[in-house]
C-alpha cells in the first residue's frame, strides 16, 4: 500500500469529528488556560509557562474525561520527568545519551507509578535544552502544571453547567 493512499485513510473511518461547540470550547478553555499562566507568570515574576503545557492543553480540553488528563496524571507526570530531567542533567551531564536516557526512564517512571502524562514526556528535552536550576522543578513545573489543571476544571465545571 503506497504512503499517499495510507495518508488518505484507504478505506478505514477516522475518528468520530468533535461538535463544533466541542471544538470551540477547547480552542477558548486552552488559549484563556495559557494567557492566564502566562500573565500569572508575568505579574508574580515567577516562569510558569513550560513548552510541553501546549500539548496538555490538548488533552486538558480537547479529552478532558482521558486517564492522561487527570489530576494525577498532569501534575505528577509533569513533577516527575521534570525531576528525572534535572537528575540525569545535574549528575550525568548533559550529554546526548544521559537525555536519551532521561527520556526513556521518565517513561518508565510515569508507566510504573500510573501517572502517565504523554505531554510531561518532553519534559527532559527540555531541561537538557535549557539547563536550568533545580528551581525548574518548582516554577514551573509544579505550579504552572497546577495552574493550568485547576484552570481547565473550572472552565470544565463552567461549560458543562451551561452546556
Amino acid at each position: 500500500m503506497s504512503l499517499i493512499n495510507r495518508i488518505k485513510n484507504s478505506g478505514n473511518s477516522f475518528a468520530t469529528r468533535p461538535l463544533v461547540s466541542h471544538i470551540a470550547l477547547a480552542w477558548l478553555g486552552s488559549s484563556l488556560a495559557i494567557a492566564a499562566v502566562a500573565v500569572l507568570g508575568q505579574y508574580s515574576g515567577q516562569p510558569l509557562i513550560l513548552g510541553s503545557f501546549g500539548a496538555s492543553c490538548v488533552l486538558l480540553f480537547g479529552f478532558p474525561d482521558a486517564v492522561f488528563s487527570q489530576s494525577r496524571n498532569v501534575i505528577i507526570g509533569h513533577a516527575l520527568c521534570s525531576l528525572i530531567g534535572l537528575c540525569f542533567l545535574k549528575f550525568v551531564g548533559p550529554e546526548w545519551w544521559s537525555m536519551a536516557i532521561a527520556v526513556g526512564t521518565a517513561l518508565a517512571a510515569m508507566l510504573g507509578t500510573r501517572t502517565v502524562h504523554p505531554p510531561a514526556g518532553s519534559n527532559p528535552v527540555i531541561i537538557f535544552l535549557t539547563q536550568p536550576d533545580w528551581q525548574f522543578l518548582l516554577f514551573p513545573t509544579l505550579a504552572g502544571a497546577s495552574g493550568l489543571f485547576f484552570l481547565a476544571r473550572l472552565f470544565q465545571r463552567m461549560t458543562r453547567a451551561t452546556g
